[in-house]
């Protein structure tokens, strides 16, 4: 059964919860917060839309495949373990840009660590999600 009520606030809450998550991620390397908790509340988003709509439609919102989420988040956090090493420096040292951002602060190897579990665990969930959520293919057949 589809709730009028619910698709319809699940398109006005998706980009605002995507946005808080993203707000959690940028203030998670100063303060509590970070990649993890960030691509929960992702997660969460689509998870919220799946309900609404259904399995497919939220994969198609999504862009990407969640498999592809992982392999750019893991890419993403073990770049910012390497790029110390090619600076001389131990793996997964923090490196800081001098200047800071105006809406980032200070930015550096920390915060490319973060953007890469926000990504791994943004597909994973959506991996466990997408999958508990989908109908079996014999019991569509069984229920017409």
């Amino acid at each position: 059964m589809r709730s009028l009520i619910l698709s319809t606030a699940v398109r006005f809450l998706l980009p605002l919860i995507l946005l808080f998550s993203v707000f959690l991620v940028l203030r998670g390397h100063n303060e509590p917060g970070g990649g993890f908790i960030g691509g929960l509340v992702a997660s969460t988003a689509f998870a919220l839309y799946a309900l609404a709509y259904d399995v497919t439609q939220a994969r198609k919102t999504l862009r990407a495949s969640p498999h592809s989420l992982v392999a750019a988040g893991l890419l993403t956090a073990l770049l910012s373990g390497l790029l110390p090493l090619a600076a001389g420096r131990p793996f997964l040292t923090g490196l800081w840009i001098k200047r800071e951002i105006p809406v980032l602060g200070k930015a550096g190897t920390p915060l490319l660590f973060d953007a890469g579990v926000y990504l791994v665990v943004l597909g994973v969930m959506l991996m466990i999600i997408f999958s508990l959520a989908e109908e079996p293919k014999g019991e569509r057949k069984a229920k017409r």
